[in-house]
């Protein structure tokens, strides 16, 4: 009787531990997550999304208030425009000086026939010359303020065209856009709720596009490369599986402790790499559901 009663449990155990070994190695389905966030501050006016939403790359799905952003742009654009017109008109300035320097060489030039003839004296011909000089210091000094006008007030609107700069591309990323196409996994904030830079909205992932996070064991590693075709098996609890195509799209370069959630079929492998196997989602792949690998 003692016999009879062992043998079917010892073909259980066998089966057991059949059904462990038929995976290379075990894993967690996931996939690659953004986090959305705020970068300006404002009330939320629109955020039209729900757990659960499909979202495409570049859509719009949430608004913050450019209220106050389109009141400071208009004012920069007013300083930019008053500062401009500021800026000093340099030929119109120094003509006067241009003028007298004109006659004032004239001056010179007759005094210098006459000088010639013996009508001038020598005194009369350097004083002209002079003046002229004076004259031609005086238009360079203005010539030299009015450039370090002008180029004081350019500098001052050209940095208040960077402030509009600035500006604008806040206005710009209070329209808040989706970075993928994928599923909106959660949402962290509501129309009506003030957001600031770095605050949480939503979370979106790929979904269809997934991988397995297994981890192997050093003895492992030999049977195992980068671009693989492997046999992924996702796990529904009881006996139902299904075994979908799998690529090895990356392998740690350093070692880990195994994860607690983790089986291997060495048990004395303390230390195993981590393993991404891409796998094509077909709607039944959940995250964070258990998966094994076959080679």
């Amino acid at each position: 009787m003692k016999k009879t009663f062992l043998l079917p449990a010892i073909t259980i155990l066998l089966a057991s531990c059949q059904s462990k070994q038929e995976y290379d190695a075990t894993g967690i389905f996931e996939a690659t997550t953004v986090t959305v966030s705020s970068e300006t501050s404002g009330k939320i006016l629109v955020l039209d999304i729900a757990e659960g939403d499909s979202v495409n790359i570049g859509q719009n799905v949430a608004t913050i208030d450019t209220t106050l952003l389109v009141l400071q742009y208009k004012q920069l654009r007013s300083q930019q425009s008053s500062t401009e017109q500021s800026s000093p008109d340099i030929a119109a300035q120094a003509a006067a000086l241009r003028t007298q320097i004109a006659h004032q060489q004239s001056e010179c030039a007759r005094i210098s026939r006459l000088l010639t003839d013996g009508a001038a004296t020598q005194k009369q011909s350097d004083d002209a010359n002079a003046q002229l000089n004076v004259l031609r210091g005086q238009l360079s000094a203005l010539l030299s303020t009015l450039g370090k006008n002008r180029g004081s007030i350019s500098d001052n609107a050209l940095a208040l065209q960077y402030q509009k700069e600035q500006i604008e591309e806040q206005i710009a990323k209070s329209s808040i856009i989706s970075p993928i196409t994928g599923t909106v996994l959660l949402k962290y904030a509501e129309a009506g709720e003030f957001a600031t830079p770095g605050r949480p909205l939503f979370k979106v992932a790929d979904l269809n596009n997934i991988y397995l996070r297994s981890y192997f064991t050093a003895s492992q590693l030999a049977d195992i490369k980068i671009g693989q075709k492997v046999t992924v098996i996702a796990d529904f609890g009881g006996n139902e599986q299904f075994e979908y195509p799998g690529k090895i799209t990356w392998i740690a370069q350093e070692s880990e402790f195994t994860p607690k959630s983790i089986q291997t079929n060495d048990s004395r492998a303390n230390l195993v790499y981590a393993v991404k196997i891409a796998v094509k989602n077909d709607g039944r792949l959940k995250l964070g559901q258990y998966g094994g690998v076959r080679l």
